[in-house]
């Protein structure tokens, strides 16, 4: 089914929202090879396209994105070390469900996507995270993320509009043994699938919490010259479905 988006109206989401077709950029320096990236043919997101991606009553958990708000104190645009004080203590739901603190990263401004590969250092645009490792019949049981921008300034979430069941479906005939991995995405682009990305605004103390092991996500600061920080928990509600 794609991501489901929390929102009220339309007027909620209106000028915050945009979609782009994706490519993979061959061997554009810094990037793995085979990574997908979005085209950078933005255009706004309408009435009726958010309307499809508008979660109801019906959205599984496993398919909805949740935007929370946090104030965050003033620091100075510099303070790399505040804003890591602040990520240690804080509780970004107020107790609604436990979180465990993943860490942060620090990311430039006008980088396309943000995430890195830790052993190379090289990005690798977007991806499904692994941390539950569940299989796929599994997958949509993965706990969720939460991220809030601490600033200085304003970051992007990149959401791919097909889950990564629905790309599994895809490619492969025996899925009961199969672990989803941004292989996975990788592949379906190379194969000619069409495959679309959200991008939504996330203003200093603006944040999410989504299924990132069920949908390909990454972060992006294209067009923003100030650098920004990422806090990352982990959790999931009680009554998760």
């Amino acid at each position: 089914m794609g991501p489901r988006l929390v929102f009220d109206t339309y007027d909620d989401i209106r000028g915050r929202c945009d979609t782009a077709p994706v490519r993979q950029p061959g061997s554009k320096p810094g990037y793995d090879h085979g990574a997908i990236v979005p085209s950078g043919d933005w255009v706004p997101l309408t009435a009726d396209e958010a309307e499809r991606h508008q979660a109801d009553d019906s959205a599984s958990d496993s398919i909805r994105i949740e935007f929370v708000r946090r104030p965050l104190p003033p620091l100075d645009p510099d303070d790399l070390s505040g804003r890591l004080e602040i990520a240690a203590r804080l509780d970004p739901l107020n107790g609604r469900w436990p979180t465990t603190l993943l860490g942060c990263a620090s990311s430039p401004g006008n980088w396309t996507t943000t995430t890195e590969d830790s052993t190379t250092g090289r990005r690798i645009g977007l991806h499904i995270d692994n941390f539950d490792r569940l299989p796929y019949p599994r997958r949509h049981q993965s706990r969720r993320r939460l991220c809030l921008n601490l600033g200085p300034g304003p970051r992007y979430l990149l959401i791919a509009d097909h889950d990564i069941q629905q790309i599994c479906r895809t490619l492969h005939a025996d899925l009961d043994r199969h672990h989803p991995h941004t292989e996975d995405i990788r592949r379906y682009v190379a194969a000619g699938y069409p495959l679309r990305c959200l991008r939504i605004r996330l203003e200093p103390g603006d944040g999410y919490i989504a299924p990132t092991e069920f949908l390909a996500h990454d972060g992006s600061t294209a067009g923003i010259d100030q650098p920004s920080v990422a806090a990352f928990w982990l959790g999931q509600p009680p009554n998760a479905s």
